[in-house]
């Protein structure tokens, strides 16, 4: 059932529940589907925003994204990919959409990007301490809480499912305030398998991004060249991806280059005429 249908259907049904005497007058059979499709208006509500987004229909429609789609569906052939375009229009919630896919392995059935057969250790990357929080973090997980012993706790009302979330595995970074380091995410339906998330921030430098292999990395704004490149090398022996969401503001550099068709990069000034 599509996630438009389960939310219509569920409220109906939700506003019918609060009736004990008419629950009363369903059959067994009845009730069982109510408590299924209660449990589904779960996952739709303030922490199920991955399955609520681009429906088949209506005015939100995948089919009006066009751009998205095609992005994804480059990530089945295509190693690194980039999205360059102007503030607010949705890059970082798409890309924390095919984040969340990855995770999670709870691949739409119209996904015709890259699939990951199993759990993924994976980097989400800022610009700052402050960005990865702000957006990267808050995007995936929603704002930071306190719980009842004054510790941080993710919500769970961004874009990974709240209950896909392993909370006793979140560890935030010490001397930052309410900043994610990682945090496990339980792959598809098992509640053993787990995906790894580190969070990171180009302010911690190349020496950083050195060492193990990721699946996925998803860099948000523009990374420094040697960043990127070290980003690239992590992917390379898992055949990984490297994706990025970024407006282009220090103009062409080298990442910039990296992803222009040669008819849009602008001549080589040390090239000889004719070579």
């Amino acid at each position: 059932m599509q996630g438009a249908a389960i939310a219509e259907t569920a409220e109906r049904l939700a506003r019918a529940a609060r009736d004990a005497e008419a629950v009363g007058r369903l059959d067994a059979p009845a009730r069982e589907r109510l408590g299924e499709v209660l449990s589904e208006l779960g996952k739709l509500s303030k922490g199920g925003r991955y399955f609520r987004m681009y429906p088949g229909t209506g005015k939100l429609s995948r089919h009006a994204y066009a751009k998205h789609l095609e992005h994804f569906r480059a990530g089945a052939w295509a190693r690194e990919r980039a999205v360059m375009g102007g503030n607010r229009t949705g890059k970082t919630e798409m890309a924390a959409y095919e984040m969340t896919a990855h995770l999670t392995g709870l691949y739409p059935d119209w996904w015709e990007g890259r699939r990951f057969d199993r759990p993924v250790q994976a980097w989400a990357v800022g610009k700052t301490n402050e960005t990865t929080r702000d957006i990267v973090q808050e995007k995936l997980f929603g704002p930071v809480r306190k719980d009842s012993r004054g510790q941080n706790r993710l919500s769970g009302e961004g874009m990974v499912p709240a209950e896909r979330i392993a909370h006793q595995s979140a560890k935030f970074r010490s001397g930052f305030n309410a900043l994610l380091n990682e945090v496990d995410v339980l792959w598809r339906d098992s509640r053993t398998e787990r995906s790894l998330l580190t969070l990171k921030s180009y302010e911690q430098g190349r020496g950083s991004f050195e060492g193990t292999a990721k699946h996925v990395i998803w860099l948000d704004e523009e990374p420094p060249d040697d960043v990127y490149g070290e980003c690239v090398i992590r992917t390379g022996t898992v055949d990984g991806i490297v994706y990025l969401t970024f407006t282009p503001l220090e103009g062409l550099t080298d990442v910039v280059l990296n992803f222009l068709p040669d008819e849009l990069r602008p001549p080589d000034p040390d090239a000889r005429p004719g070579w």
